[in-house]
């Protein structure tokens, strides 16, 4: 069978994802199980977005708009864009995915930073694009001169993550305008703001991609997984001109944001209260577990998100391992080659208490391994 699959499909290593809280539970026997790897919003739905879904569950039997007509114009308005200049999507992934099918052909260059999202590089793969890596520069931000002097003839698609996952950095509206001074109009450039509403809450010196769209070829993405809390739902979409737009809604299955997701969606938007009540959330424990991480002398990457990069100054499979057993579930980065560092989730006040409270412990057995 393998002399039947295409190359494109042997050379791709397949993204895994997070555990999920039942798995370790079943395989470890755990009763009580966190979950901190994935990013998703430890205070839930909103409630508006959850009596939206309840009020549409008789209707699951029908097949959705496959035009997102509410949720279009809802995020229309709410953006300030036309409604003709969104594309929605299975999450934000499917975006980029429609991307490249839309515009790469295969032998297509596309610049990438490393580490940086692992779905940019998997589809490029499959598509046959060859990709340019462009490593991340100082406190592992996107070095965006180098990404520009990356850029050939053969360039089709840059992809930048703003803010970055999995290292949590972004790169300021100074940086952005000098990236796009004289750039190539026929380089298209990708602006991944998955994690947006964190990011804009927090830094004044954030770009807002949507400010980019009068420059040819930039296509924005946004999710409802983060901040909305709807990660379960997997609803996305992109912010492009109307021409851009046009195009990739050729490449677009129909009917793939369900009817459920749609309406959560359009509702989670009024939502301000439970938006700014996540926003505070974040920026307040991610301040407490800094200074936890730094009584433990643990080095970690300031975040512009809702997780936190750290340096565990070992083989981060093992702290991942240690903290499995311990009933929490953080992100190992060997998949990214950072072999030292794991990711984890802003949590609950009580589920980053636990956190701290067993990589402590692990800490500690090795200042007294060293001591002996």
């Amino acid at each position: 069978m393998k002399d039947r699959v295409r190359q494109s499909i042997l050379n791709v290593s397949q993204y895994v994802p997070g555990k999920p809280i039942e798995e370790v539970r079943r395989e470890l026997g755990l009763k009580e199980v966190i979950k901190l790897a994935s990013n998703e919003n430890c205070m839930g739905a909103s409630p508006k977005a959850m009596a939206a879904i309840r009020g549409k569950v008789a209707e699951i039997n029908r097949y959705p708009d496959s035009s997102s007509y509410y949720l279009r114009k809802k995020v229309a308005k709410f953006l300030g864009v036309d409604q003709r200049s969104l594309i929605f999507g299975n999450g934000s992934d499917e975006i980029i995915c429609i991307a490249v099918r839309t515009f790469m052909e295969e032998g297509d260059e596309v610049v990438i930073a490393k580490p940086t999202f692992l779905i940019y590089e998997i589809v490029s793969q499959l598509q046959g694009a060859k990709i340019k890596y462009v490593a991340l520069r100082g406190r592992l931000k996107h070095d965006l001169r180098a990404m520009k002097e990356a850029i050939t003839d053969n360039t089709k698609m840059v992809f930048i993550a703003n803010p970055d996952n999995p290292t949590g950095t972004y790169v300021s509206k100074k940086e952005l305008d000098r990236f796009f001074d004289g750039l190539p109009e026929k380089v298209i450039v990708f602006l991944d703001e998955a994690y947006f509403e964190f990011a804009d809450y927090s830094f004044k010196d954030y770009p807002n991609g949507i400010d980019y769209l009068n420059r040819p070829g930039v296509i924005v993405a946004r999710s409802f997984s983060k901040a909305y809390g709807l990660a379960g739902l997997r609803i996305g979409y992109g912010i492009a001109s109307p021409e851009i737009i046009n195009y990739m809604e050729r490449a677009r299955e129909p009917f793939n944001v369900n009817l459920l997701a749609q309406a959560g969606a359009a509702a989670a938007i009024d939502d301000k209260a439970f938006l700014k009540k996540t926003l505070s959330h974040v920026e307040r424990e991610k301040e407490s577990l800094y200074a936890a991480l730094r009584d433990m002398g643990l080095s970690y990457i300031a975040s512009a998100t809702n997780f936190i990069l750290v340096d565990v100054k070992r083989d981060c499979k093992e702290i991942f391992n240690a903290l499995l057993k311990a009933g929490i579930i953080v992100r190992d980065m060997k998949a990214w080659g950072m072999d030292t560092y794991i990711r984890v989730t802003i949590g609950t006040r009580i589920e980053n208490k636990r956190f701290i409270k067993a990589i402590k412990g692990l800490v500690r057995t090795d200042i007294g391994r060293a001591k002996r």
